[in-house]
């Protein structure tokens, strides 16, 4: 089978391009050029380039460079900006593996010639043994449950699913790693990236968004006094859940008690703040469902899980999001919840308001 790998320049993709080669397959590598502006901790940088061309080197593979810069500002930044101007807190990770990695890039790789792609995320997919044509595909959790990365996956089709290969996702990050240091390639010991790459550590996210848009300070309203009990300089930077920079102290008879973010209103200019148990709800109201193979009928029993590494929660499929088993904390508006049956993904959809 002929793979075009995507290269990251971290030690996953290394290791997925070398096991496609030891899977015998003819395997060519590609770095994906994502952000033009200055990045220092995510996967875009010029650094990150060549690391990918050194493994490429080592292993004997062709390397590319495939610039996606003006689809991903298009499908992933803009939309960013415009989630956190609404008052919503968006999952770029997702979108980006959305649009950009597993559409423009498997376009790409198709159109090229290529019967799949491989990527270093820790997921597995695997044929359905129980599809009576044999189509079918799952995609799984990674076997190792703190590199998990099926949430940020679970806004695949069957027609990625069928076109796609995770070879690290059989591995726990150890493993990985050792396999690297073993056929010797440079990126065994290179630390993860853990941050958004167009947001550089010398600007953060809140410098980033005032280059990009108008920030508007908001009052703090108790929910149940509905009294102005504090301040911030920007709504456009408060999540629903958010804890920090809110203060105590909510109402009579409740003095040092936390507040949380319950809802951002920027058009008022107010963010809606309350005690824990305010966050807890019975249903997840859900929009863009999307499933990894048939939507699921009403009443179907799943488990949802709000952020990609939150616990699984309880709760049964209905018209327009689901419904906990139990009262749960809701997912702030603009994240992913993904649905899974234990292990294997159901499909997921964008928490609202």
């Amino acid at each position: 089978m002929k793979v075009l790998v995507a290269m990251s320049g971290g030690v996953d993709s290394s290791v997925a391009a070398a096991l496609c080669l030891e899977a015998g397959h003819e395997v060519v590598g590609a770095t994906m050029k994502l952000w033009g502006g200055v990045s220092d901790s995510g996967c875009c940088s010029v650094a990150d380039v060549e690391d990918a061309r050194r493994v490429a080197d080592k292993l004997g593979i062709p390397h590319y460079v495939f610039n996606f810069t003006s689809e991903f500002n298009e499908w992933v930044v803009d939309p960013y900006v415009a989630e956190h101007g609404r008052g919503r807190t968006p999952n770029p990770c997702v979108e980006c593996n959305r649009r950009i990695k597993f559409d423009r890039f498997l376009d790409r790789a198709i159109k090229l010639g290529f019967d799949a792609v491989a990527t270093g995320h820790h997921a597995r997919v695997v044929r359905d043994e129980s599809d009576p044509g044999g189509g079918r595909h799952l995609l799984m959790r990674g076997r190792d449950p703190l590199k998990d990365q099926s949430y940020v996956l679970a806004v695949l089709s069957q027609y990625q699913l069928r076109r796609c290969l995770l070879p690290v996702g059989e591995m726990t990050k150890g493993e990985v790693r050792d396999y690297a240091g073993n056929i010797g390639l440079g990126t065994a010991l290179k630390p993860d990236s853990l941050d958004l790459c167009f947001i550089s550590s010398t600007v953060g996210r809140d410098g980033f968004l005032a280059e990009r848009m108008r920030l508007h300070p908001a009052d703090l309203v108790d929910v149940r006094t509905r009294d102005v009990i504090g301040r911030v300089p920007a709504a456009e930077m408060v999540t629903v859940g958010q804890r920090r920079g809110l203060g105590r102290g909510l109402g009579p008879g409740r003095e040092g008690e936390r507040r949380y973010a319950l809802k951002v209103d920027i058009a008022s200019r107010q963010v809606l703040v309350g005690s824990s148990e305010d966050l807890l709800a019975d249903f997840q109201p859900l929009e863009r469902l999307s499933w990894t193979s048939h939507p699921l009928a009403s009443g179907s029993a799943v488990l949802a899980q709000t952020s990609a590494h939150g616990p699984a929660l309880q709760c049964v499929v209905e018209a327009g999001g689901v419904r906990f088993v139990k009262p749960e904390r809701r997912a702030a508006p603009g994240q992913t919840v993904a649905l899974y049956d234990r292990d294997v993904v159901l499909g997921s959809g964008i928490a609202s308001s």
